[in-house]
């Protein structure tokens, strides 16, 4: 099938790559995001998807709205078969849903009807999901509302973070969409509606959800610094000072919510249960570093609490 693929960042690259390498079909245009300013030093960056496909010569289309009338001009001159979508980042209005004879088909990191929305991923280990995966499905005007085409599986581990998940179902989800693609170009695979029930949302992840909230229980806020990891990143105050939180370690004493303890063995802070440890920590204009390393250069007194 002729494709036009949309996609921006990171996690889309594995679909992109392997349907540029698919024998079955051929990506004549990618549709990504504008370049945007990034990093410490502002520079103007092109997105991951733009980036690949310029490797091999494809054609990049960075609309700062699908409706442009010259954006939907071209695509229409391009006569995609289909377009796949992963990780877009825009809403699609339905003249542009309505050029490729078979629509638009979503790979979206989890299954389906459950958290539908930008934060799938994230909203899977904040809640303590056990099990996540991916999904394929046909975009409709609604909210990730769409028929499903297929979908994978993914164990969520205790340790994963968002970013450490969010690739292996990259991985596995590229090959999902390059299997539906190829069923949806034999014939071979039907769109089967979502069911009405065990729908949840995942809106978009702001600074304010890494604020870790020292009164929860620590297993709570585990699953908080995993979900936020490696963006936006989490983070608490000491001394009116952010400081960047990796993930932490569980153990099985407790201390007062809030009280921080340092001892050879490591830097421990009270929740509304047990304890836990710091790992790597980022104070404020410097690098990731041990915590026992932060709080002997921070010089924290007898008494330290953490907000």
């Amino acid at each position: 099938m002729r494709l036009v693929f949309a996609g921006t960042p990171d996690p889309a690259v594995p679909s992109l790559r392997r349907l540029i390498e698919s024998p079955q079909h051929e990506v004549v245009a990618v549709v990504t995001r504008p370049d945007a300013v990034a990093g410490r030093g502002r520079k103007v960056t092109r997105s991951p998807i733009a980036l690949l496909a310029e490797e091999h010569g494809i054609e990049v289309l960075t609309p700062a709205k699908p409706s442009e009338p010259d954006f939907v001009e071209r695509l229409t001159a391009l006569a995609p078969d289909c377009c796949p979508v992963v990780a877009y980042g825009a809403l699609l209005p339905r003249r542009v849903l309505d050029i490729p004879r078979h629509g638009w088909v979503n790979l979206h990191f989890s299954l389906l009807p459950a958290w539908r929305g930008a934060a799938p991923v994230q909203a899977a280990i904040l809640s303590g999901d056990e099990i996540t995966g991916a999904a394929t499905f046909r975009i409709e005007e609604g909210l990730d509302t769409g028929p499903v085409y297929g979908v994978v599986t993914e164990k969520i581990a205790v340790s994963d973070t968002a970013g450490v998940l969010l690739g292996r179902l990259a991985e596995s989800g590229a090959r999902l969409l390059e299997s539906t693609l190829d069923g949806i170009e034999d014939g071979t695979v039907q769109a089967v509606p979502q069911a009405a029930e065990g729908v949840s949302y995942a809106p978009k992840i702001d600074a304010e959800v890494g604020h870790v909230r020292w009164d929860q229980p620590a297993l709570a806020i585990g699953r908080r610094i995993r979900a936020v990891t490696p963006a936006p990143g989490a983070w608490t105050e000491v001394d009116g000072r952010r400081l960047k939180l990796g993930p932490v370690e569980l153990v099985e004493e407790s201390l007062p919510p809030r009280a921080v303890e340092v001892r050879k063995t490591g830097v421990y802070v009270g929740t509304a249960t047990t304890a836990v440890r710091l790992n790597q920590v980022q104070p404020q204009g410097k690098r990731m570093m041990s915590a026992l390393d932060w709080a002997r250069g921070a010089r924290l007194q007898p008494g330290a609490v953490v907000e």
